[in-house]
């Protein structure tokens, strides 16, 4: 649902320009130093980007899903590194919040987040606990005022920039499934948190993930979501959905970015005396991921307006995740092919997106995930 067309014809323009004047020029020097500079952040402060889909009562914009998804296919024109910063306080590390939290926990937390004041990230996989999220070993057990949180998270993105954590853990130990689970709020500096060394990363440099450690970590029991146990599961799934939506539009906005640049290489590089974008091989290539772009978007839109309308979209989004993600690791193996031996080196970007849109297909449920849930909802609808 768009609320107001000119309004985000307006933002839309600004972060593509915002894309193209700032973001892409400095790809290479992200890479290569692993880290965003401040400039830029700053730069994203001020065009509102960490608050988009926080109520504007907080401080945010309160992007319906359309309008989120349709910001996410501009803003993935660059390197997925730039999107990550800002995707978790509009993602996974503000959500929780924001879908199931208490009225002071919002006003606490989600104008700074929104402001960008602070990072936020979200805890929920473990060392023995991925796929199988409600296998999750972390523990909350309460005492008095306080909780105290055990457990280690593996993965954790921007764990390392975050100054708040959204953590899973079990506040009834003998209880099995995810029935016992919890959602907290974790702040940087609490007693007993600690964080694991930068995970070096096949791509996305730029964008970091560690493991956050909690070691007898006290947290007011006030920073339990919601202030119910056992709920927290729950909460991860509602924003599991949303954040399966985002990242399929992301899917869909870097494989737009990588055949644009396959398309101007073919034109431009010549063999047997003429442009490569002659021949049919290549044509092929270049027509088979036009159509599947095309294909992932409506898909993306069409979920992302049926949960505006107020539609369970949990197959639907799992059906986008699926096919955008899968899809985006097709157009980048067939943009190495068009570029050639020059597609295996770091002259030209599609090398460093190769990479970077590997981790996809994991993230935020792998495609096996999806299949599961997909085929499951399909056999629970035939069975009611």
């Amino acid at each position: 649902m768009i609320r107001d067309q000119e309004t985000l014809n307006m933002l839309l323009d600004s972060v593509a320009r915002f894309v193209r004047e700032q973001l892409i020029p400095i790809e290479d020097e992200v890479a290569e130093t692993d880290r965003i500079p401040e400039r830029i952040i700053g730069a994203m402060r001020e065009l509102g980007l960490f608050g988009l889909s926080i109520p504007e009562q907080y401080g945010g914009l309160n992007l319906t899903m359309e309008e989120e998804v349709l910001f996410a296919f501009e803003i993935s024109k660059t390197s997925p590194a730039f999107r990550s910063l800002i995707g978790t306080n509009n993602g996974i590390g503000s959500q929780g919040i924001v879908i199931d939290g208490t009225e002071a926990q919002k006003q606490k937390y989600l104008p700074r987040l929104a402001a960008g004041e602070i990072i936020g990230s979200f805890a929920l996989t473990e060392p023995g606990a991925g796929s199988d999220a409600a296998s999750l070993r972390a523990t909350a057990v309460r005492d008095g005022d306080d909780y105290i949180l055990n457990g280690t998270k593996r993965f954790i993105t921007n764990a390392p920039e975050a100054d708040i954590f959204t953590v899973m853990a079990r506040t009834d130990p003998n209880a099995k499934g995810g029935s016992a689970i919890s959602a907290f709020v974790v702040e940087k500096g609490s007693p007993g948190l600690s964080l694991g060394k930068i995970d070096k990363k096949m791509g996305q440099r730029g964008a970091h993930t560690c493991d956050v450690v909690f070691d007898d970590c006290r947290v007011p029991a006030a920073n339990l979501i919601g202030g119910r146990e056992g709920v927290g599961f729950k909460t991860a799934m509602k924003v599991l959905d949303k954040g399966r939506l985002h990242i399929a539009a992301v899917s869909t906005g870097v494989a737009e970015r990588m055949l644009d640049d396959a398309l101007r290489y073919a034109m431009e590089r010549k063999q047997f005396g003429q442009p490569i974008a002659d021949f049919q091989l290549i044509q092929a290539m270049l027509a088979d991921s036009k159509a599947e772009i095309y294909a992932a978007r409506s898909m993306v839109v069409d979920a992302a307006r049926r949960r505006d309308a107020g539609e369970d979209v949990s197959t639907e989004a799992s059906c986008c995740k699926l096919f955008a993600t899968e899809m985006c690791g097709r157009v980048a193996d067939r943009a190495v092919q068009i570029h050639g031996g020059a597609g295996y080196v770091s002259d030209y970007s599609i090398e460093r997106f190769y990479r970077d849109v590997r981790l996809f297909r994991i993230y935020e449920g792998t495609t096996q995930i999806q299949q599961l849930v997909i085929a499951r909802n399909m056999i629970r609808a035939a069975r009611a």
